[in-house]
């Protein structure tokens, strides 16, 4: 039997590449620029920029699908984007472009505070059960929100059933 000594392995003291500031989508619908997600849907620092990144483009995936049917009909009505579909506007920007956004980023805060809801889970004072309290729903009303969003582009009623 032979031992080889191994040096122990060191911290790399070279910094992490930086994360790029958007995610591109599909050419379809719009870019999500993670530094205006961060501040519409209030993200402090405890939210990596990589931790982020991750979790628009599971949003995007999953929101993309969701409206996936009615991609498909946009296309075939001669509409090669979001923007190009008939819509109102709101500050010059169209209603479609900003329930996309709307439901990209509920999605995404959702999975975020999920994944960050177990850093702390000791509620000791009563705010803190406040807190807590709030973390537990926050996740399902993003959803909703996200939901709500989703089927505002495609022109579905917003319904929400739960089962008793």
């Amino acid at each position: 039997m032979s031992f080889l000594a191994v040096e122990p392995s060191t911290p790399s003291t070279t910094p992490p590449p930086p994360v790029s500031p958007m995610v591109e989508n599909d050419g379809f619908y719009v870019d999500i620029h993670l530094p205006q997600m961060r501040d519409a849907v209030r993200l402090d620092g405890t939210v990596t920029d990589v931790r982020l990144r991750e979790a628009v483009i599971a949003a995007i995936l999953h929101v993309n699908y969701e409206l996936r049917d009615w991609k498909l009909l946009q296309i075939a009505a001669g509409y090669a984007s979001l923007a190009a579909v008939p819509a109102d506007r709101i500050d010059r920007e169209s209603v479609l472009i900003s329930l996309y956004r709307r439901a990209v980023y509920c999605s995404a805060k959702a999975d975020l505070i999920e994944r960050y809801r177990d850093y702390d889970s000791t509620a000791s004072s009563l705010s803190d059960k406040k807190m807590m309290e709030a973390l537990d729903n926050a996740p399902g009303d993003q959803r909703r929100n996200a939901h709500w969003a989703i089927a505002d582009i495609i022109g579905r009623s917003h319904l929400t059933v739960e089962l008793i």
